[in-house]
């Protein structure tokens, strides 16, 4: 029976994925709303935030690649990709084994960090393209690797706010660098995954109230009611605190401002990198105060980290699935019973 099940579900994958894949010669694809691409003639159009790009179909697929943003490596680490990948800043912040492996065995460089990139070094690797995160102090060093015939492609995943819109950077990554089919089915299969989970925990009747996030220095960056996490948090059906807020950035708070909406609080998610419950009051001692610290539950999303490495960031920003699963395991434990915590860890 079950091989049956899979059968039917991989050729509902592989007519879906074609009748993607045959829109995109005439229509611009949509990633989200910041990213489209098209195949047009013998050129392939992408368009992501202010940036267009006109690539030749000749220059495909890419198969030296420089990543500037430990984010993007999810992407390379679910298509198998990691072996193109020849150098990337700020090793340190990836979670990859095999990219750390790369690294030992100097098959994979390190190119510097968001503070200084190694520019010489970059330009003698001789990459076919380098992928990273637009950050407009670095204009000048953009422009001289530029001028060294190197391609620079944009991509601002981190403002993506549907997790699925995150998902679907595989898509883009899976035509650039010849794993089109293979990219098509992953994300399918996680939006199949996602949707289902999703339905799933519909079918409880509690709605737990849910608290976000941690305070720096005087200030609560509270997640605003339109970002990535309260939409995890809401397709877990549970009620976002800040739920009724329209921004999708983080919206900086004053503790007795967040105190007055987590009242009702019984979950606390995201917090801070620590061990137990006792080194929150070193940031702020008034936490005491908090209902939710005293009688709910808290959560990191260090369940997978190694060093200065989050796999949250990495593989987590590919996987909503699985994300989604985790809130859900938190917020309706009876949906799961048997199931272990992935990206994010109970603090005690």
């Amino acid at each position: 029976m079950k091989s049956i099940f899979f059968t039917f579900l991989s050729f509902f994958l592989l007519l879906a994925c074609k009748k993607e894949h045959s829109t995109t010669s005439k229509d611009w694809q949509l990633i989200s709303e910041n990213v489209q691409l098209k195949e047009e003639g013998n050129t392939f159009q992408l368009k992501s935030g202010k940036f267009s790009y006109s690539i030749p179909t000749t220059q495909l697929p890419y198969k030296k690649v420089i990543l500037l943003n430990a984010s993007l490596v999810g992407y390379f680490t679910t298509l198998g990709l990691e072996d193109k990948i020849i150098g990337i800043s700020s090793p340190e912040y990836v979670y990859s084994e095999k990219v750390h492996q790369l690294v030992k065995e100097k098959k994979l460089q390190n190119v510097g960090n968001e503070q200084k990139y190694e520019v010489e070094k970059i330009i003698a690797l001789k990459p076919d393209v380098i992928f990273t995160n637009y950050i407009a102090s670095f204009e000048n060093t953009y422009d001289l690797i530029k001028k060294n015939g190197i391609e620079i492609i944009f991509l601002d995943e981190y403002l993506e706010q549907n997790p699925l819109e995150k998902s679907k950077y595989l898509v883009l990554f899976g035509k650039l660098l010849g794993k089109e089919k293979e990219s098509l089915m992953n994300y399918h299969k996680i939006t199949i995954s996602y949707d289902s989970l999703k339905t799933l925990a519909k079918t409880t009747v509690e709605k737990p109230t849910v608290l976000a996030n941690e305070m720096y220095g005087n200030q609560w960056f509270l997640p605003g009611g339109k970002s990535n996490l309260a939409q995890f948090i809401t397709d877990a059906n549970a009620t976002y605190i800040n739920a009724d807020n329209t921004d999708t950035k983080a919206i900086p708070m004053s503790f007795e401002e967040v105190f007055m909406k987590a009242q009702k609080a019984e979950y606390w998610v995201n917090v801070g990198n620590h061990s137990n419950k006792k080194e929150l009051l070193q940031i702020n001692p008034n936490y005491t105060q908090l209902p939710v610290y005293n009688k709910g539950k808290l959560f990191t999303i260090t369940g997978r980290e190694v060093g200065k490495s989050n796999d949250y960031f990495e593989s987590g920003v590919v996987r909503a699935d699985l994300v989604l699963k985790d809130y859900i395991k938190i917020f309706h434990p009876e949906l799961f019973p048997d199931y272990q915590l992935t990206y994010l860890k109970e603090l005690k």
